[in-house]
């Protein structure tokens, strides 16, 4: 859990779209610094990760979930002739390092992109067509964003192999609904929280 893995893989999803590749190490911070309630469980508010690519590329994403700031979801990334703006609203931008034009989306026609891949799912089951094969990508990101938590509940640099190999689990003792989770909130309902530098991840 925590909003890294349940929101933030969708931005770490294009990073690892755009680069056709799956960091090999990540490192990072995070911290509770506005939810801080034992409503909150043991969740952190914000991320900051930096993901190495196994040809050296470095990709900087960041999170967080505070009140009264300035938000944004996008992305933007820097290549060796020009750099690209991606945004939400489904507007983007290519731009050379003199500040020309390459190339301007300002999305007018598109259709909603989330209503569209469902839309093509659909007519694709309803078809009976297998045009979709997206599992292991799914899973890989997914597996990335765990990863880029690991690196911020332990302040560690964590290789993806590494992570890979460890057998620990988060899963309860035995799948049932009566299970207990690993992790059980204190007398005063406080779970306990990762503190970077002494939580263990792998």
């Amino acid at each position: 859990g925590d909003h890294i893995v349940e929101q933030h893989v969708h931005n770490i999803d294009i990073a690892n779209w755009v680069k056709n590749a799956y960091p090999v190490s990540i490192q990072g911070t995070g911290s509770r610094a506005w939810r801080t309630g034992k409503e909150y469980g043991e969740i952190y508010d914000n991320h900051s990760l930096e993901m190495t690519y196994a040809d050296g590329t470095i990709i900087h994403s960041q999170c967080r979930h505070f009140e009264g700031i300035s938000n944004r979801v996008d992305e933007s990334f820097a290549g060796t002739k020009g750099k690209v703006y991606l945004s939400t609203d489904n507007s983007g931008e290519l731009t050379d390092y003199k500040g020309n034009k390459i190339y301007s989306h300002d999305r007018k026609g598109n259709a909603n992109p989330y209503q569209v891949e469902h839309d093509e799912l659909f007519a694709a089951i309803s078809k009976g067509e297998f045009k979709f094969w997206d599992a292991e990508r799914v899973a890989k990101s997914t597996f990335t964003s765990i990863l880029g938590r690991y690196a911020t509940y332990s302040g560690e640099t964590v290789k993806w192999d590494d992570a890979l190999k460890a057998e620990n689990s988060l899963f309860p003792d035995k799948l049932a609904w009566d299970a207990k989770p690993k992790l059980l909130p204190n007398a005063d309902g406080f779970y306990p929280v990762a503190v970077p530098g002494k939580t263990k991840v792998i």
